[in-house]
């Protein structure tokens, strides 16, 4: 199966053996994000709200990097490492996805100190 790796200065780079995301075929894997600002390479400080921002905007980022865009998400895995966070992580969700949002999944998980959520995404190209 052919598939072709993304890369895009304008969200963190990789840390280790995985790419920010693949395409193959129609579908475009993004891989998990966390509110890693890609200018400084460091968590953003600030609450759920701010790292959400964050978060949404590395994936917008990629997405944007192959000509997608948020509408073009299908599904999204979220990561909270804290579930009382769920309705402040809501709201600003529910802003970048305001019209057809995707199929979510969202779960608690122990995640790096500091990194209060991540979220990885499918996306189609049309």
């Amino acid at each position: 199966m052919h598939k072709i790796v993304v890369f895009t200065k304008k969200a963190p780079q990789p840390v280790g053996p995985y790419s920010q995301a693949i395409i193959s075929g129609d579908f475009v894997f993004v891989s998990g994000q966390i509110p890693i600002d890609p200018k400084t390479s460091k968590v953003v400080e600030g609450g759920i709200e701010v790292q959400t921002v964050q978060v949404l905007e590395n994936l917008k980022n990629i997405l944007e990097s192959i000509d997608l865009t948020l509408n073009d998400v299908v599904k999204t895995s979220v990561l909270l490492s804290n579930l009382d966070d769920f309705q402040s992580f809501n709201r600003i969700y529910s802003r970048y996805f305001e019209a057809n949002p995707p199929a979510r999944t969202t779960v608690q998980a122990g995640l790096m100190t500091g990194v209060l959520l991540e979220i990885d995404a499918i996306a189609k190209k049309s």
